[in-house]
Parts: C-alpha cells; sequence; structure tokens
C-alpha cells in the first residue's frame, strides 16, 4: 500500500532536514513528499509541527538504536555503555553523516518556544534515563551525573564527527567514557 501524504511528508522532512538542516523550504519539503500545500497543515498545522514531529519520529529510532546496540553487548552494563561508543564510531563514518539532528535543530531554531526544543530536550533526558539505568546496574556512585556526562561526551562524538572528519572522536570519547565507568565512590 502507498504510504499517505503524512507519511510522505514526515519520511520527506526527516530526510531533507537531516541532508539540509531545518531550514529547508516548505516548497521543497511538499515537492519532495509530493503533497499538495493543505496536508502540511492538516496533518501537522505547519512546518513547526512538521519539525517537531519529525524529530520525535527521529528520536523513537535513535533511542530504539541504542537499546539494540545495548542488547548487542550482552548485559553487562559495562559493556553495554561502552558499545554505544563502538556504534558511534561506526555511524560517523557512514556516508551523508552530518552530524547530530537535535543539535542542528536546537542551534538553528532561534525562537525558544519553537515546539521543536521541547522534543529535543525530552530526547535527552530520556537518553540520559538510559545511560542512567545502566549506572545503577554498574554500581557507580554518581550515576546521574555520570549520565549527563557519557550524554555529553555522545554530543560530542556526533559533533566533531560532522566537523572534523578523518579524527576518530569515538575512540577519544570511549576512553573518557571508561575512566567515569570506573570511578568509585
Amino acid at each position: 500500500m502507498k504510504p499517505g501524504p503524512r507519511d510522505r511528508l514526515l519520511e520527506a522532512a526527516q530526510q531533507l532536514t537531516y541532508r539540509h538542516g531545518v531550514a529547508v523550504g516548505v516548497d521543497t519539503l511538499l515537492k519532495s513528499a509530493n503533497v499538495a500545500r493543505r496536508s502540511l497543515y492538516e496533518h501537522f498545522g505547519g512546518k513547526d509541527g512538521l519539525i517537531a514531529e519529525v524529530l520525535r519520529r527521529s528520536a523513537a529510532e535513535d533511542e530504539a538504536g541504542y537499546e539494540r546496540t545495548m542488547g548487542a553487548a550482552g548485559e553487562d552494563p559495562r559493556a553495554r555503555l561502552l558499545a554505544i561508543f563502538d556504534q558511534l564510531g561506526t555511524v560517523i563514518t557512514e556516508p551523508g553523516f552530518r552530524g547530530c539532528r537535535y543539535l542542528a535543530a536546537d542551534l538553528a531554531l532561534a525562537d525558544p518556544d519553537h515546539p521543536a526544543h521541547a522534543v529535543t530536550r525530552d530526547y535527552r533526558a530520556r537518553v540520559t534515563r538510559l545511560l542512567a539505568a545502566e549506572l545503577v546496574r554498574l554500581g557507580h556512585p554518581r550515576p546521574a551525573r555520570a549520565a549527563d556526562q557519557l550524554l555529553l561526551l555522545i554530543d560530542g562524538v556526533m559533533a566533531a564527527g560532522a566537523t572534523r572528519p578523518g579524527t576518530d572522536p569515538a575512540a577519544a570519547a570511549r576512553e573518557l567514557a571508561e575512566r567515569i565507568l570506573a570511578e568509585r565512590a
């Protein structure tokens, strides 16, 4: 069955906003999705709503990716957390890698009330909780603080991977993550 206008808009916007940023034009989005302008407003209330929904959809996919990566690493919390950095090392070398879509959206959208900011904050909070849960299982003395530190490393890998080709930020971040995980009370 052929996807409807809503799904085509989401797919086109997810691809185009990653490649070109959230400033991509509405006409470009509509043309790529092969939908009428009315569909954008019917389904999302406008471009702002579409951007927020694209980020929500991407966040769900990315969170599932973190969970798959950790699950493939087994049951040891340390191995599960370090596997994230190993996976990021692969992600940042993939063709078309453009960095972190959440950071890019936050930086590009100057209006602090843009609905996308709530989505990116919520995404980061959920990833932080996911990391913190593993740190608790590890018996880390400061799981919340360490989760914040690991998220900062993840953000750094994504930014450096996009802006410093030929470097290996994931390996550097993994070394720092090992130090965070080794912290004792």
